[in-house]
């Protein structure tokens, strides 16, 4: 019986050391958090600035981030949720930065508000879900948007101390104070008010109307705004609102500047997803003696996916779709979507393989390397007497090199350098039946938040026996329909060195689709 009783109180004692390690690892919120907050605070903000580089070094501000994860909120009330909440969030924009310092913006890291992950009592959220989901929509206050600070000059300015629930009321009400009468916030000149971009993205929250959205700013300001004054919104800056001395690039302004823009060169974040589809109709015209008579036209869909496996390291697949056509002049190139016909065109699913995108330089973060392997799918691919070339035989490598970098506000320039082995092993094991080196250079200019137009040059040298290359030279354009949806249009003039000896001619007319998730 003894050696019973000692055994139920074994498991007990076990049972009950579990339950204190579990309740332990989440701890109730109290007054020391906004305490500790507001130390870590006064110590790092002041002139509207925070010290990054101190920051960086600081261990409270592990130890902050840590609690907040792990605050139970159960028993919290409204006002202790809310300052909670406002103060993780200016203490999460904090770390980011400080994760990734020096960096001029934190539009230099990708998915900053929308991809990137927290803990937050609990929950995993990501920045925007915490401002919208835990606070906006949850108390309908416009408030928030003049306390929480998303690390930029163009933010309302951060304080050098921590809300608290005892005194919220009075410091939303102060802070709104403050910053509808900055005249460095709403610049008032000549009866024409300009404001910040925050009133034209958030404009529901303040009553939707241009004359509603006067009216809330009227409400907290000392020189009220007339009615009748003409109103517009200036340029929302995203530079760092950083005490130190960073001298680096600066990707100033992400709304009306080309920061809004998709960067092709940029890893996604971890936990994310991007689909591409890109559809690409070569079309080119031959003949002898100077008179063209035979259209060749390849109609190529690119699909790859990719997952953020980290920040830095993407992994996805890569898969080709090919139909051809050849066919006589006159014609057109989008003949090749007609039915395939014996001997002149073939379709088919020609190859598919991995692929991976690696950041290997955390402060540039737009420089990434691009590298995938496919394999041919089919037989005969090469063609014969029955049926027409449709894609290489053999393995295909191709390796890219991607840096993409703002000028100015409106315009950006990516470069693509590419090392390209095709044909891999089709006539003997390991040899390489085609080598260059294409080079790519586009010059965007983005004149609104969605829009994106570019033009767009290339020249590829073929590094075999008998030297070979080509160019292109084309036009193109990008709609945002959202930061996650994308559509491209783009049409090239093609030429190599056949077509140049030949009096030949080629283009290439391309649709591209993409998906982030």
């Amino acid at each position: 019986m003894k050696a019973i009783d000692r055994s139920f109180y074994t498991v007990m004692s076990v049972v009950m050391l579990m339950l204190l390690c579990m309740t332990s690892s989440a701890q109730k919120l109290d007054q020391s958090f906004f305490k500790d907050t507001n130390s870590f605070l006064k110590k790092h903000v002041s002139q509207r600035s925070v010290d990054y580089a101190a920051a960086k070094m600081d261990k409270s501000l592990t130890a902050l981030i840590s609690r907040i994860a792990t605050t139970d909120l159960t028993d919290a009330s409204a006002y202790q949720k809310q300052a909670f909440y406002i103060n993780a969030y200016n203490l999460h924009v904090i770390n980011q930065v400080s994760l990734s310092y020096p960096i001029g913006s934190v539009m230099d890291k990708g998915g900053f508000f929308d991809k990137m992950r927290i803990e937050v009592a609990g929950e995993s959220l990501t920045l925007n879900e915490l401002e919208k989901d835990k606070l906006l929509k949850k108390y309908m206050d416009a408030r928030f948007h003049f306390v929480l600070v998303c690390g930029a000059v163009g933010c309302p300015p951060i304080t050098d101390f921590a809300y608290t629930p005892d005194r919220l009321e009075q410091q939303l009400d102060q802070q709104a104070r403050n910053a509808l009468n900055d005249a460095g916030f709403i610049k008032v000149v000549d009866g024409k008010t300009q404001l910040s971009e925050i009133f034209k993205w958030y404009a529901d929250d303040f009553g939707g109307s241009k004359d509603n959205v006067i009216k809330y700013i009227n409400r907290f300001r000392n020189a009220k705004i007339a009615s009748s004054s003409k109103v517009s919104y200036y340029n929302y800056d995203w530079k760092l609102n950083d005490k130190g001395s960073y001298t680096g690039s600066v990707n100033t302004g992400f709304i009306n500047s080309n920061e809004a823009r998709y960067i092709v060169s940029s890893t996604i974040p971890k936990g994310s997803y991007e689909f591409k589809l890109f559809n690409n109709l070569y079309s080119q015209q031959t003949g002898t003696n100077g008179q063209l008579e035979d259209r060749s036209s390849f109609f190529t869909t690119s699909l790859s996916a990719m997952y953020g496996l980290t920040p830095r390291f993407n992994i996805g697949l890569n898969t080709r779709f090919r139909k051809v056509r050849n066919n006589g002049l006159p014609s057109s190139p989008f003949s090749v979507f007609g039915s395939d016909d014996e001997g002149s065109s073939r379709s088919g699913l020609t190859a598919i393989g991995p692929q991976i995108r690696y950041a290997p330089v955390p402060r540039w973060q737009n420089f990434s390397i691009q590298s995938s392997f496919v394999f041919p799918i089919g037989t005969d691919l090469a063609g014969s007497d029955t049926q027409p070339y449709i894609d290489w035989t053999g393995a295909t490598w191709n390796t890219q090199f991607f840096n993409d970098f703002s000028i100015g506000s409106k315009f950006s320039l990516f470069t693509e350098f590419d090392i390209l082995l095709e044909d891999i092993g089709s006539n003997d094991a390991g040899h390489v039946n085609r080598f260059s080196t294409p080079v790519t250079i586009i010059f965007s200019y983005v004149p609104t938040t969605k829009l994106t137009f570019y033009t767009i040059g290339g020249y590829s040298p073929y590094w075999q026996s008998e030297f070979d290359y080509f160019t292109q030279f084309g036009l193109g354009s990008k709609y945002q329909f959202t930061p996650s949806v994308e559509l491209e249009l783009l049409y090239t003039d093609f030429a190599n060195k056949f077509l140049n000896d030949n009096g030949g001619k080629a283009e290439t007319i391309n649709v591209g689709f993409r998906l982030n998730i």
